[in-house]
């Protein structure tokens, strides 16, 4: 599992272009242990591994392939041979921790049921388990449990993280272009300058904001980018764009949040008389979890020895996991990468390689649990 994990940093793959991570993957479960059937392609280059032990349910545990458009800091044995593409989320090793079930499968294989390793791509675009999602090879396994897990930095090492109502925020990109008209910038009344509704829509847009993450109408509106013309000092600009993200717990909220970013742009656009467009991007649904699938959660995680903490909401991040918890019952939780392991998609975070054992603990636990019940 080690090796694997470091082998995968250093080769690491953007969304959406996974394809000799898939085969890595293969190649690894082929050598070790290999599967009754493989699903390639699945969504991109997403790869299943269905081991079947006869009549029974059917487990998905599911990881990601993707890494990040990140330049690595970090002078490591095993760092990144691509430059500015890096597993900075964490990838690597959940990829480990899903492959290294089939170590006790081998040893302990279960009674009954199947079980199925999904390797998802494009998790970081929002794409790929849609993608999965719908192809019909997926749908015909009839998955009756899925689960995933994602490391987290800052929370004690080891410890399993769950929360009742969901694991990740309902999260929604969108880019604003405002089209006015170019004029000289002596005369800056002959034209229509963006900039102006650009700096009003900042402030209105910011009076959205519920930063209370206990609200039930919790929202978090994020600039990520703005420009609005050119370093020419005599030309006053006539288009501008902004960039958000939104982040609520519920997709009502979501929906309630994106009506009221459509009015206030199109009654800014309007005062100032500018032509607008909002192209909605890059939506990850609210992971929400499964109240029988996080019991089985809880169970595998004493069972593995390991320490539990129950969180009183989600995590901010975007999670693609919501696309399956609108269709299964799933379960996603937290393990913990150390209080001072850097942040994800930070340049000098790397994945806690003594995570491995017990993130795979768990993940061998809810095999049991389930294929005994």
């Amino acid at each position: 599992m080690l090796t694997l994990r470091h082998h995968l940093h250093r080769h690491p793959e953007l969304s959406g272009l996974e394809s000799g991570t898939a085969r890595h993957i293969k190649d690894f479960l082929q050598q070790h242990y290999p599967p009754d059937t493989f699903l390639e392609a699945l969504g991109g280059h997403g790869l299943a591994a269905v081991y079947a032990f006869g009549e029974g349910p059917a487990v998905v545990f599911r990881c990601e392939l993707d890494a990040l458009p990140i330049a690595e800091s970090d002078a490591l044995p095993w760092s990144s041979i691509r430059a500015g593409v890096a597993h900075k989320c964490g990838h690597d090793g959940h990829m480990a921790m899903v492959a290294g079930l089939i170590f006790s499968l081998r040893e302990q294989p279960p009674v009954r049921g199947r079980v199925v390793l999904l390797f998802q791509p494009a998790e970081e675009t929002g794409r790929g388990a849609a993608g999965v999602l719908a192809d019909p090879r997926f749908i015909d396994l009839k998955p009756d449990y899925l689960f995933a897990l994602h490391n987290i930095p800052g929370a004690e090492l080891g410890k399993v993280l769950v929360m009742e109502a969901g694991f990740s925020a309902e999260v929604i990109s969108c880019a604003l272009i405002f089209t006015g008209r170019q004029a000289h910038a002596a005369q800056p009344e002959e034209g229509r300058n963006p900039a102006y509704a650009i700096g009003e829509i900042l402030a209105r847009l910011r009076s959205l904001n519920v930063p209370d993450p206990a609200a039930d109408d919790f929202a978090l509106l994020t600039p990520v980018h703005c420009r609005v013309g050119q370093l020419a000092y005599g030309i006053a600009p006539g288009r501008g764009e902004l960039h958000y993200t939104l982040r609520t717990w519920s997709a009502e909220t979501m929906t309630n949040l994106r009506r009221a970013v459509t009015e206030i742009v199109k009654e800014v656009t309007q005062q100032q008389q500018l032509d607008h467009t909002i192209d909605w991007r890059e939506h990850f649904p609210a992971s929400q979890n499964d109240p029988g699938a996080n019991a089985l959660v809880r169970r595998a995680a004493v069972a593995a020895g390991l320490p539990l903490e129950e969180r009183p909401y989600p995590f901010r991040f975007g999670e693609d996991f919501g696309w399956f918890s609108q269709r299964y019952r799933t379960a996603m939780f937290g393990l913990g990468g150390g209080l001072d392991t850097p942040p994800l998609h930070h340049e000098d975070y790397d994945f806690p390689d003594s995570l491995l054992p017990q993130g795979t603990a768990v993940f061998s636990e809810l095999v049991r649990l389930i294929m005994q019940e």
